[in-house]
């Protein structure tokens, strides 16, 4: 067993060189570089135009801002802290600026939540660029998160530290009895184990096997037995898909956090709205605008008065504090009675650190997705439990990590992922899946799974049409469809695949009957390991070449890559390798848990699209290919070639 307070400094130092890589990385693109190049870098919309404006929750500004450059291929995502500038004067360089955070970004229009009380006068004339910022505060967040365990002794933390790097042994209660009938048994065991441990308890839920119901029943049977709960995820879609379901079964929820960075359907549980709905807010409101009012008649004395002009300035300055202190208090207390009537707090790992939970202990924090935080970010959480419950899959996506060197040092091995190897009582696996067909799960469930995995009934009439083939692998080898490398961003694509798998799609749009496929309400995926193959599909799609009824189906087709599809499922997936080439490079394709993402995403069809003679030089793809043999999946490029 390792020492635990030498690994822990460790993390210390591995998270410190993956902070310096990730900035030094961002330095590159974006510190002594021209607009131009930062437009090339992905890193800078310009130029663009107010849209619209409007005042959110919160009294936040929030604008729309439109890009001319279309095609340009970016790295703004939602959640992202940016900088919008003013370039009218010096072109060189900016001569105003305000930041702001992203809430969503759909084509040529940036939706952005501002960090200030009135607009500029310059976001209405001259030229308009966003930058997008280093996103520091996460990184010193996770390394005080880290410091404060290695300090931690004789507290709740220091056992806790103890228990889950395995130095102690995890305790149990007695098992209840059986509650949620809805429940399968296996799901009802997790539950039983998430009841009875003292300290930690874990739910490893493969693709389709209802992780997410089992950890939300596990946390209603929580509030109903405790006062409050902290539940996190390390994303914030994650986060909002759990307060969305949570909300959804009747529990008063709190989402903590940017409202910038919460999706638009989850906004009315944010602490700001929850603030704007209270009794009190009118008079909250009154105040600060009594108080605006009083300062700005403040400032309207000039320099040159005598002692009458500035006694009234003076009192002037005087109420507005008055009002401004009272706004405060009534602002504390509308906060105050928010929280008495949330049962459950829920942000991301990160933002368990936000202010407005300071000093707030919980009996149980739930954390989802734990195969994906970084495990100095899910200590920050950890800080504030009892006990500790998390959910996820660690044969799917790691976290992501800039440094190669810190990674290969132990930083991609999550906290998750030590629990269950250390205290693997305290972990349970679900077994039955929902999603696929047991021909789509089969090659999952025997690589990564050890045959642990069984298809539910349901599954049986997870079809497009019954003499339709759920399962599909056509090869690309010898058809002369070669990948390419985008040179602004070294991502790879290969446009003949591209233009082939949108082909293959309209054809079985067709095939399967666009009258069926609105009716059911089916929805499709195409993605790809690679964004440069991603921006090909959407070129070809929409500007290129002509896919009539694919592009009726806008609404219901989702083109992203395998990473943005994690955590999803649609009817039909079609996925495109991209990589093709005479020396068997295959890049992260290597990594194997990104395929297992791609290829248990599908409930009625799965498509691969790949060169056998490229991928097969890889063990685990060889062992894909002989598995789509064995049970007579394997196409040949060549029988749709003209």
């Amino acid at each position: 067993m390792p020492n635990i307070h030498e690994e822990l400094k460790n993390s210390l130092k591995l998270l410190k060189e993956e902070w310096e890589e990730d900035l030094n990385q961002f330095k590159k693109k974006f510190l002594y570089t021209s607009i131009s190049d930062k437009k090339e870098e992905g890193i800078c919309w310009y130029p663009v135009q107010l849209k619209k404006s409007k005042l959110g929750f919160g009294e936040r500004w929030i604008i729309d801002l439109e890009r001319f450059d279309h095609n340009q291929s970016h790295m703004f995502q939602s959640g992202k802290s940016v900088s919008v500038f003013s370039n009218f004067e010096n072109h060189s360089s900016p001569s105003f600026r305000i930041n702001g955070v992203i809430n969503q970004v759909k084509k040529d229009v940036m939706t952005i939540t501002l960090q200030v009380e009135d607009l500029p006068e310059w976001l209405h004339k001259g030229k308009i660029g966003i930058d997008l910022l280093f996103d520091e505060a996460s990184y010193r967040e996770m390394e005080s998160a880290l410091k404060a365990v290695i300090k931690s002794e004789k507290s709740r933390l220091g056992e806790l530290k103890e228990i889950l790097l395995g130095e102690k042994e995890a305790s149990f209660f007695e098992k209840s009895e059986s509650l949620f009938v809805e429940l399968n048994p296996g799901q009802e065991e997790a539950l039983q184990l998430v009841s009875s441990a003292k300290d930690v308890a874990i739910i490893h839920g493969p693709p389709g096997t209802g992780k997410t119901t089992t950890l939300v029943a596990s946390i209603k049977r929580a509030v109903e037995k405790f006062k409050q709960v902290l539940v996190c995820a390390p994303s914030n879609a994650a986060v909002d898909l759990l307060v969305e379901k949570i909300s959804g079964s009747g529990v008063n929820t709190i989402r903590i956090g940017h409202p910038a960075r919460v999706e638009d359907h989850i906004l009315s549980q944010t602490l700001d709205a929850k603030i704007a709905m209270h009794e009190s807010y009118k008079d909250l409101k009154k105040l600060k605008k009594k108080a605006d009012e009083y300062r700005k008649l403040g400032q309207k004395y000039k320099r040159s008065f005598g002692p009458e002009e500035r006694m009234q300035r003076r009192r002037l300055f005087d109420e507005a504090n008055r009002c401004k202190e009272e706004a405060e208090h009534l602002e504390e207390y509308i906060t105050y009675d928010v929280f008495q009537q949330t049962k459950v707090f829920a942000s991301t790992l990160v933002g368990a650190s936000n202010p407005a939970l300071k000093g707030m202990k919980f009996p149980v924090v739930f954390i989802d997705e734990a195969a994906q935080g970084l495990e100095a970010a899910t200590w920050i959480p950890i800080q504030k439990a009892e006990k500790v419950v998390m959910a996820g899959d660690h044969c799917q996506l790691p976290p992501t990590i800039k440094s190669y060197e810190a990674a290969k040092g132990g930083l991609s091995e999550t906290l998750f992922e030590k629990i269950i190897k250390r205290q693997p009582h305290a972990s349970k696996m679900l077994t039955l899946q929902y999603r696929m067909p047991e021909l789509i799960m089969g090659f999952s469930n025997q690589f990564f799974y050890r045959g642990g995995l069984k298809a539910a009934e349901n599954t049986q009439e997870h079809y497009l049409n019954p003499d339709e083939p759920v399962l599909e692998f056509i090869d690309t080898a010898g058809s002369g469809y070669m990948e390419q490398l985008e040179e602004e961003s070294l991502s790879t694509f290969n446009s003949e695949e591209a233009n082939f798998a949108l082909k293959f799609l309209e054809e079985l749009v067709k095939r399967t009957g666009i009258a069926k496929i609105k009716t059911n309400d089916w929805n499709i995926g195409l993605i790809a390991p690679y964004k440069a193959q991603v921006r090909k599909f959407n070129e070809f799609l929409f500007e290129t070449y002509n896919f009539p009824n694919l592009r009726s189906f806008s609404d219901l087709l989702t083109i992203d890559s395998i990473d943005g599809f994690q955590g999803q499922e649609r009817d039909i997936i079609i996925i495109s390798l991209v990589r093709s080439n005479s020396k068997g490079e295959i890049g992260f394709l290597a990594d194997t848990r990104r395929m297992n993402v791609a290829l248990t995403r599908a409930k009625r069809k799965l498509v691969v699209i790949g060169d056998s003679a490229t991928l097969s030089v890889h063990p685990f793809y060889h062992a894909f290919l002989d598995y789509i043999d064995l049970n007579g999946c394997y196409r040949s490029i060549y029988e749709f070639l003209d």
